[in-house]
């Protein structure tokens, strides 16, 4: 049998040892040349569209299928937000904000924190069974008593699940099912209000 030290499945590429660092380098590469396409094609200059551009063409780059091989090193972490950072920082008026004040100024979030946004999306999928995989193959329940949910997690011993999906994703996956619940709440209050004025006419 052929041996290869990389192969490419489903748009993400694996290594032997399953780091995420050729594939990482890849896809930055790909949305660097991108995001220089944009500032270099537009003739407007209008910050908005170019930002929507970014948004676009060059982001989903940098995040398909990111659950995957989304990093836990600072330095793969940092290499990935370069392509944004270096994009805002050529927007016309934006050159001598830090990169805080320009993701504010341009109401974009971090590809950082949009990682873990995607991580705990795919966390609540698990657990509530949206998806078909094997709960416990990931996670389990805390057996102690909790003050406010049910669904306080750890990870499973037999996981060799992604480090960062389990590190950040369980740390951060209690507020997530608080802040549902209320969602939840709130939606099935909107429906029962929507569903009595109708019923009034």
């Amino acid at each position: 049998m052929l041996t290869v030290p990389h192969c490419r499945d489903l748009g993400v590429t694996i290594t032997s040892d399953l780091s995420p660092s050729l594939h990482i380098q890849q896809i930055t590469t790909k949305a660097h040349q991108r995001a220089n396409s944009i500032l270099r094609c537009f003739m407007s200059g209008n910050v908005t569209l170019l930002v929507r551009a970014f948004v676009v063409y060059a982001r989903p780059v940098l995040e398909y299928n990111s659950i995957t091989w989304s990093p836990h090193l600072k330095q793969k972490i940092m290499v990935i937000e370069k392509v944004q950072r270096q994009f805002t920082k050529r927007l016309h008026g934006y050159k001598n904000l830090t990169y805080r004040d320009r993701l504010t100024k341009l109401a974009l979030p971090s590809l950082e924190l949009r990682r873990l946004h995607l991580d705990l999306i795919y966390c609540y999928k698990i657990v509530f069974g949206l998806i078909k995989l094997n709960f416990s193959d990931f996670f389990e329940f805390s057996s102690l008593p909790t003050r406010r949910h049910a669904y306080k997690l750890y990870k499973s011993r037999s996981s060799n699940v992604r480090v960062n999906f389990l590190l950040v994703g369980l740390s951060m996956y209690g507020t997530v099912c608080q802040i549902l619940s209320v969602l939840l709440v709130l939606l099935f209050l909107r429906d029962v209000l929507e569903l009595s004025i109708l019923m009034s006419f």
